[in-house]
């Protein structure tokens, strides 16, 4: 029998993808208790500030001065999926559209013809620990959608979906779902204009946690063409097919067919991305995607004179509070409120 299989490697702080993603990181920093301004009750001695990525003590300050985060930046051109299993995060931009967010929801963000924003990791915690946990992905935008409008959704936490598997022992498997429908259960709407919005793309993304031992079997993917990775990244391992992956390793596999999946002894957390490739040229630029150089040099020049919007915000890297609940606000000024 031909291993379901194709290819392995490591995992580190960014990792490896396939068309049409770009990007995913993982995010996991165990902030100590916050102060009344949102930030650490800790010294930030030996961080460079601005751009701290260095875990010390089991956390990162990122871009933030004063409370975690990414302070005001632009993107143009794809898509970001910020899925916070714990923590918060405070998300500003150039639209005045904002939101606090996190607890299992997911913020998915078409940039579009360009917008500026703020993920900022408010520390409200002051008597206990902040543990902060996320994932994001980065999300090709065809040539077609580069440059349509900026738009946000929201998948909360309450109507995620959320697929329980019990295997015949009685161990249990639990899929998220934040993209394509599995096991009957139909998907969150994505934004409009998005790759993932079109059923020929096939795209997919889940989180997977497995019980010790628990066997799970995947479906095949819906089209032909489509590709996935598996993505051990917590627990022991997996045996996918006849062939077992350590955590923190990923495995580009045959998206065509179905796979089991057996956990190990201390049990697995997977991420899945599958999709159909889109299969055009990608010229990037730090937070600038599109399809070519020419492209990315007019990006840089629109963002010079416009500021995609400008921001409407006192300070590059606003924040909520410490009392506000998780809310959003759209462009539009729709207001939804989750309790």
């Amino acid at each position: 029998m031909t291993s379901p299989v194709k290819q392995t490697f490591p995992l580190g702080a960014q990792w490896p993808t396939i068309d049409p993603f770009l990007f995913v990181a993982h995010h996991n920093d165990d902030y100590p208790e916050g102060r009344e301004d949102l930030a650490p009750a800790a010294s930030l001695a030996g961080r460079t500030i601005g751009q701290d990525f260095s875990a010390k003590d089991g956390w990162s300050m990122y871009h933030g001065s004063k409370v975690p985060g990414f302070p005001q930046h632009p993107h143009r051109g794809f898509e970001t999926i910020t899925h916070l299993r714990r923590g918060l995060c405070d998300h500003a931009d150039s639209l005045g559209a904002t939101a606090r967010f996190g607890h299992g929801d997911t913020q998915w963000m078409t940039s579009g013809a360009g917008v500026q924003h703020a993920e900022m990791f408010p520390l409200v915690n002051r008597d206990s620990g902040n543990p902060l946990e996320l994932f994001q992905v980065w999300l090709n935008l065809p040539a077609v959608d580069k440059m349509v409008d900026p738009y946000f959704t929201m998948l909360w936490s309450d109507i995620t979906p959320r697929h329980i598997a019990k295997d015949d022992d009685g161990r249990l498997t639990e899929i998220t779902i934040l993209a394509a429908p599995l096991e009957g259960h139909e998907a969150p709407t994505p934004p409009p204009n998005t790759w993932a919005a079109r059923a020929e793309a096939d795209v997919a993304v889940w989180h997977i946690r497995m019980d010790a031992g628990a066997e799970w079997t995947m479906p095949a993917a819906r089209g032909d063409g489509t590709q996935r990775v598996i993505y051990a990244f917590d627990g022991s391992s997996v045996e996918i097919g006849d062939q077992t992956i350590a955590a923190g390793t990923g495995a580009l596999t045959d998206a065509s067919v179905n796979v089991s999946l057996t956990a190990g002894p201390d049990g697995v957390e997977l991420m899945v991305l599958q999709g159909r490739p889109i299969g055009e040229p990608v010229a990037k630029y730090g937070p600038f995607v599109m399809n070519t150089d020419d492209e990315i040099q007019q990006t840089m020049a629109d963002y010079q004179r416009t500021q995609f919007g400008g921001w409407p915000w006192p300070t590059p890297p606003p924040d909520h509070g410490r009392d506000a609940g998780r809310f959003a606000i759209h462009a539009d000024g729709r207001r939804e409120d989750r309790h």
